[in-house]
């Protein structure tokens, strides 16, 4: 049986412990994973950086962790997720889409649904190949 519990040093861990071992997963890949699930979510343009916003680190693929926030807290793990829409969706329908995308995807990848996955729209932009 696995157990989930946290790791405390400069970052907050999930860890599964069982009798073979431990697995040890940092919240930088938990913000990858929900990062890279939001980017290919219909009606996402990209993902809006929450810090560092200049227009090349928007395209680049450290937005993919600097887009999301991660916080572990005993065994549940809340996000909250910085996206760019595109111009002409349905901005409440894509932030849905979002959340369940995302949930779909840490939960596949760590076993753990998030309590929270909060969806910031902080821009829209033309769609993709306009």
């Amino acid at each position: 049986m696995r157990k989930v519990k946290v790791m405390s040093e400069t970052k907050d861990y999930i860890s599964y412990t069982d009798e073979s071992g431990s697995v040890n997963i940092s919240e930088d890949v938990l913000a990858v994973l929900a990062g890279g699930a939001a980017a290919e979510t219909e009606g996402v343009y990209a993902l809006y950086p929450s810090y560092g916003r200049d227009i090349g680190e928007l395209l680049s693929k450290k937005a993919l962790s600097r887009s999301v926030k991660t916080v572990i807290d005993g065994q549940s793990v809340a996000l909250d997720i910085y996206i760019v829409a595109e111009l002409g969706s349905a901005l409440a329908r894509v932030g849905e889409k979002v959340q369940k995308s995302v949930a779909e995807a840490v939960e596949a990848a760590i076993g753990v649904k998030p309590t929270a996955v909060n969806v910031h729209v902080c821009g829209v932009s033309l769609k993709k190949g306009k």
